[in-house]
């Protein structure tokens, strides 16, 4: 079974940016799940990450992740305007009058809010970028050899625990 990875991260945080390709490459040599989630306390990017949800829904959310990287940092497009993010969504193939009309209608408003809201007061996320790699919490920049260490430990840890399942436990139908 794959491991997931919770990258909590923010569109203009310059080593978001550089751990994102780190990570991804890590990811291509090991079995794990990126699962990425809203960290930005910045009322400038919740446009983009309602845009997010949005992607996420129509199976390109890796892809937009990527997009608004590049787009603020190599292409400096404000990543906070709704004709911008609806063209950077054009580009990646989504619907780009569905795409305006859920920024528009703040569609995706609520969503992202309790995705913040978990972030700050569930997973305690307190910096970007933020890696939950099974029990582990980085809080900081990880490259390739780095998250593949941490990756593999907790795989390990998987493994062990796996042995473990054959023994006795009591559950509502009984002991065995």
């Amino acid at each position: 079974m794959a491991l997931t990875i919770k990258v909590y991260s923010d569109y203009v945080c310059p080593f978001c940016l550089l751990a994102e390709a780190q990570l991804e490459q890590a990811a291509a040599e090991r079995d794990v799940i990126i699962d990425y989630m809203p960290f930005s306390p910045q009322p400038y990017t919740h446009l983009a990450f309602e845009g997010f949800q949005f992607a996420k829904e129509h199976g390109k959310g890796k892809a937009y992740n990527s997009r608004m990287y590049t787009a603020f940092f190599q292409d400096s497009l404000d990543i906070g305007d709704i004709d911008v993010l609806t063209q950077l969504a054009e580009e990646l193939g989504l619907d780009g009058a569905s795409f305006r009309s859920a920024l528009e209608q703040r569609t995706y408003q609520e969503h992202h809010r309790q995705a913040l809201q978990h972030a700050y007061q569930e997973a305690n996320i307190t910096a970007a970028p933020t890696f939950v790699i099974g029990d582990t919490v980085a809080k900081w920049l990880l490259f390739k050899d780095q998250f593949l260490e941490l990756i593999d430990t907790e795989l390990a840890k998987r493994e062990r625990l796996e042995r473990w399942t054959d023994g006795l436990s009591c559950s509502a139908d009984g002991c065995s």
